[in-house]
């Protein structure tokens, strides 16, 4: 369960490191590149909640299966055309894929383990997931290194079919007394994630003023309050929006929202910084993150704490360790020593390794067993839609940040190396490079421009986390089932 876990996270990083290496080989344009990037995580925040359910109604481990089946294949498209839209399809369908797998590996240990050992099962998962996103960036780069861009889909492809017959081995389990699947529900339930996911995944490219992503956000929370109408209703929902009103369940939903944005944005951004300011190669830039390990240990003992000291606290200050982290990411520039950025992503790491285990526990302690997939999709879903917010957040903030700060450097330039400079770092520093003595003064200010909007993006997640812990700690005690 946690490799499989952690091949549906890393797959977002793979194909993220190779982006660039597969534009050149395919001649992909600027939007179809991002719809490489996005069709897979579209495809898996829209129906991971149907799939939860769909698995605790016919069985955990054959939507298991079948999840990593439809991942395996999908991969293989790559291999069969280079063409920029198989590849959008070929990403869409391994969503699909993912969204299947993600919910049965949660539910599947949570169903197999006792109480008492549950919690550190729990917290070995989200460790693995966790830092399922760090191991894709190394994977990437290796495979890179020494092979084409079509191996960064061959690999996952060659794991998900081992993956195939290890879960031929695991438990099943289902729900005790099945009833008809809502149709209604899981449709309006992935239609309003999906439009939901998209008006965030859009604001990354054009801006949360834009028309288009300010009504896809309205229609998105439109289509959710549809859905919570249509579940109250139910005698046999989907899922159970009063569990909302629980306050360990809602607690732990808000803290894997919070602790995926700051940890996706954060990463989104320390990328780029690595890449293209400190001048590391993909694997070099995927290897020197190694202090995040640091949320093994702590994700082993979380769950334990919570217990002791209660749910409140420790997400609370596990939020506000993950905030500063953060915040001391976002002070890294040009001339910070890898010590500082070490210490940095530790501190991010401990934050994350407090906070993740419990909040899932608080998630799936307080449904009942035949409602574990569905649980256990609630947990996806809030990781994805925390993921694209704080990746679509880190980048138009950094984006503003960059060009408000860079446009002094571009006055003297002709217009078409001006909007080349505005536009990024990376086309700010092809220029530099071209432009003899004179580049030099140029890629300084654009990377003392990017650090200025990497600063403003960082802090503003931090500032999010923070509020969100405020939140935390202002939650009605009152509980309800």
């Amino acid at each position: 369960m946690c490799a499989a876990v952690g091949l549906v996270i890393g797959m977002v990083t793979i194909v993220n490191t190779a982006l660039p290496v597969i534009a050149r080989s395919t001649g992909a344009t600027q939007a179809e590149q991002t719809w490489i990037v996005d069709a897979y995580t579209l495809a898996l925040a829209a129906l991971v909640l149907p799939a939860g359910a769909l698995g605790d109604r016919r069985g955990r481990r054959g939507v298991l299966i079948a999840g990593l089946v439809l991942f395996a294949l999908s991969c293989g498209i790559p291999l069969a055309t280079a063409s920029a839209t198989a590849l959008i399809v070929s990403r869409a369908i391994t969503g699909v894929g993912a969204a299947l797998i993600m919910p049965a590996t949660l539910s599947i240990i949570n169903a197999s383990f006792s109480p008492g050992r549950r919690g550190l099962a729990i917290g070995v998962w989200a460790a693995v997931a966790g830092l399922g996103g760090l191991g894709g960036l190394v994977v990437a780069g290796v495979l890179l290194q020494y092979w084409s861009w079509q191996i960064v889909f061959v690999a996952p492809a060659a794991m998900a079919v081992l993956l195939v017959i290890a879960a031929c081995t695991v438990p099943t389990s289902r729900e005790s007394r099945p009833h008809r699947f809502d149709l209604p529900g899981a449709a309006l339930s992935t239609v309003s994630i999906g439009v939901l996911v998209f008006g965030i995944l859009r604001a990354a490219d054009v801006g949360w003023a834009s028309p288009e992503v300010i009504g896809a956000l309205a229609a998105g929370g439109l289509l959710a309050a549809a859905f919570a109408l249509l579940e109250l209703r139910r005698t046999d929902p989907l899922l159970d929006v009063r569990l909302f009103t629980n306050r360990e369940f809602a607690t732990g939903s808000l803290s894997v929202t919070l602790q995926f944005a700051a940890a996706f944005g954060g990463l989104f951004a320390l990328t780029q910084y690595l890449q293209l300011i400190q001048g590391y190669s993909p694997l070099k830039s995927g290897l020197v993150l190694w202090p995040i390990v640091a949320l093994l240990p702590v994700t082993l003992v979380a769950a334990q704490l919570a217990q002791r000291f209660g749910l409140r606290a420790i997400t609370c200050g596990g939020l506000v360790i993950v905030a500063a982290g953060v915040v001391a990411v976002g002070r890294l520039d040009a001339h910070s020593r890898y010590p500082e950025l070490a210490v940095a992503v530790c501190v991010l790491g401990v934050g994350l390794g407090f906070t993740a285990p419990p909040a899932t526990a608080a998630i799936l302690d307080n449904v009942p067993p035949d409602k574990y997939g569905v649980a256990s999709a609630v947990n996806d879903a809030t990781r994805e839609v925390g993921s694209a917010l704080g990746i679509a957040l880190a980048g138009t903030i950094l984006s503003a940040g960059y060009t408000g700060r860079i446009a002094a450097a571009t006055v003297a330039l002709p217009p078409e190396e001006a909007r080349t400079v505005s536009g990024s770092i990376a086309g700010a520093l092809t220029v530099a490079a071209r432009s003899g003595p004179a580049g030099r003064q140029l890629a300084d200010a654009s990377r003392d421009a990017f650090s200025h909007g990497m600063w403003l993006s960082l802090l503003t997640l931090a500032g999010l986390v923070v509020a969100g812990a405020l939140i935390v700690a202002c939650i009605p005690a009152k509980r309800t089932r």
